[in-house]
């Protein structure tokens, strides 16, 4: 068998001569390899978090460009009689609510029964309920019904109108509570003084037994009025009256949004409010803060990106990249240049400080929106800017304009998408050389390490026989010298 292990036969080609020579074979050919592809993982992982705030700095920006922030309401009631939001561009005013009466649901009840399971029918035979104008509702009962099993009669049939309910009012007396679903005079009969006492208090909930069949002796007799004319007015349905701005109104409900359109009003209890429907500011400036915050992030991050130093420890990783030195030039002077020649920012409080950082003075945004709320939604969102001499000019809207340079940036074909492919085209290129050189190495010293291991057998050949020689001229020397 011939020899397979390297430098095991002369000791003097051995493995670590073969390690020696491929590591600075990897040194030249595979170290510099090595190192680009980890400059370019270090640019993709910058690159990721620069494109990550670029795209919060567009969603900021498309937040103010979007003219619906301008729509928001905000209602402020001065009083605790009622409740109230206001919809998005509903009307900006202030007015007063005095609440003279809460609209109330009418409730009546049965005469006593001994129990919930008193036998309430002694015949088949169905019974009519009416509930204000609306058409009678027809009530199916049988032999033998319990009271219990009518309110559920009452319930399945009618449960549209009214909720029925079974109350212990005491040992030996339950009763039937009919009360309607909805609130407010049911029947429009209800009339009242100049006080606004009610002085008409007809029922307007009734039961007509057709079949006559009704048992108010636990069904041994019909003709029973308990459950008819029996039912007597807990509480009366009334409408709800109020003033608004000094106007009287009535309401079905305690609950309504066709007084004015957009506002959704809740009367709680008697008195008088008065309640502001403003611009909700607080809405508005929270997204510009948003957006000064997302920009100042990321001009502060394409700084430290693009930092020109001899020290490659300081120098940032796109100090070299045009197209992103290119950008950030652009986002700063963005500031300057819009305003579609109505205005700048600056003229709404923005200000750039000698690094760069922007900041904004909230005083002079809500001055101007004082003065002039639709022009600060024109300059901002876009729409029609009038000025002082009242020539009115149509204009996209500062942040329309932001949006269309930054969204050059990040749309899909934008720089930052074609500088993205270009790194990782590059990446796969470092790796796929790196690979192949790998490879050639790989083939390189497999071929080496069988010459190796063949001429280390010649060596450890021409060793023996020099030592074969070396033995027998010695012992030709002894035979001599005897």
């Amino acid at each position: 068998m011939g020899i397979s292990s390297v430098g095991v036969g002369s000791n003097i080609l051995t493995q670590d001569v073969l390690d020696q020579l491929r590591k600075a074979d990897e040194a030249a050919l595979i170290t510099p390899l090595t190192l680009s592809i980890a400059n370019e993982k270090d640019k993709q992982a910058a690159f990721d978090t620069l494109d990550a705030n670029m795209t919060n700095l567009i969603d900021s920006i498309n937040e103010i460009k979007n003219a619906t922030l301008f729509d928001e309401r905000e209602a402020t009631v001065n009083g605790t009689s009622i409740e109230m939001t206001a919809d998005a561009n509903s009307d900006v005013q202030e007015f007063t609510l005095d609440v003279q009466r809460l609209a109330t649901k009418e409730i009546v009840e049965s005469g006593s029964f001994g129990s919930s399971s008193d036998v309430i029918a002694s015949a088949d035979g169905y019974m009519e309920i009416s509930v204000g104008t609306a058409s009678p509702i027809r009530v199916d009962y049988t032999a033998g019904m319990k009271l219990d099993e009518l309110k559920k009669a009452i319930n399945d049939a009618a449960g549209d109108y009214v909720s029925a309910s079974i109350v212990n009012i005491g040992s030996g007396d339950a009763r039937l509570f009919i009360s309607a679903k909805n609130s407010g005079d049911l029947s429009g009969d209800n009339t009242y003084d100049a006080s606004g006492n009610l002085q008409s208090d007809d029922p307007d909930i009734t039961i007509n037994d057709v079949s006559g069949n009704l048992s108010d002796d636990g069904g041994t007799t019909g003709g029973g009025t308990k459950l008819t004319t029996g039912l007597v007015g807990v509480q009366t349905g009334e409408d709800a009256a109020f003033t608004y701005n000094g106007q009287s109104v009535t309401r079905s409900s305690n609950t309504f949004d066709d007084l004015v359109a957009g506002y959704n009003i809740t009367l709680k209890e008697l008195g008088s409010s008065t309640v502001s429907v403003t611009q909700n500011r607080d809405a508005i400036l929270e997204k510009i803060d948003s957006f000064v915050e997302k920009y100042n992030a990321t001009m502060s991050e394409l700084g430290r990106l693009t930092k020109p130093s001899t020290d490659p420890k300081e120098r940032g990783i796109f100090s070299n990249e045009s197209a992103i030195k290119s950008m950030k030039s652009a986002l700063r002077n963005m500031m300057d240049n819009v305003g579609g020649g109505v205005g700048t920012l600056y003229d709404y409080g923005f200000d750039i400080d000698k690094d760069g950082k922007l900041s904004v003075d909230k005083d002079v945004i809500n001055k101007k929106l004082d003065e002039d709320p639709k022009n600060v939604e024109a300059f901002f969102s876009g729409g029609d800017f009038t000025d002082a001499s009242g020539t009115v000019t149509n204009v996209q809207g500062a942040f329309g304009e932001l949006y269309d340079i930054v969204d050059s940036y990040t749309s899909y074909n934008g720089m930052l998408n074609d500088f993205d492919t270009a790194l990782s085209d590059r990446l796969s290129e470092l790796e796929e050389s790196k690979l192949k050189a790998t490879e050639r190495l790989d083939a390189k010293y497999e071929t080496l390490k069988k010459q190796f291991i063949a001429y280390d057998a010649m060596i450890a050949k021409l060793n023996n026989a020099s030592s074969m020689f070396i033995e027998l001229a010695n012992a030709q020397t002894a035979s001599q010298n005897n």
